[in-house]
């Protein structure tokens, strides 16, 4: 196992932390600053907590580590996000749990996001709120 560089990607960013890296058993293992940093949840002595919600430390069994090292997919896999690593890469994209994810279907609202167009104009479906869009894509594979 090697500490090295690694890039966390969730949907609002990436922050890049240093993280203990098994490439042979694709695992990645952080330091509980490091999942502070990325992931926004700090070890107390209740659990791990982010805001006024706590995981018990009771819960943390297989996630936490004696040597006080969190998995990240069992993390990802707690918190019920998806988690997608590429060792080789250097970086783990953490998706949006199944709960919010619902929550923000039930809105019928897309999320944000900004395009440039054929000319380069950057365009964000902010704009266009209240009213009617027509977004064509397309993609080659």
């Amino acid at each position: 196992m090697s500490l090295q560089k690694f890039t966390v990607i969730q949907a609002d960013g990436a922050v890049q932390i240093d993280a203990e890296v098994d490439g042979p058993r694709a695992t990645v293992r952080l330091h509980a600053d490091a999942v502070q940093q990325s992931l926004g949840w700090q070890r107390k002595t209740e659990g791990l907590c982010r805001g006024d919600v706590c995981i018990p430390s009771r819960s943390l069994a297989g996630v936490e580590g004696d040597d006080g090292l969190y998995d990240l997919t069992r993390l990802a896999a707690l918190l019920e996000r998806p988690c997608a690593i590429d060792i080789d890469a250097g970086a783990a994209f953490v998706g949006v749990g199944a709960h919010d994810r619902a929550a923000r279907l039930a809105l019928f609202e897309a999320p944000d996001f900004t395009l440039p167009d054929l000319d380069g104009r950057q365009h964000s479906l902010a704009e266009h709120r209240g009213k009617k869009v027509f977004l064509a894509t397309w993609a080659s594979w």
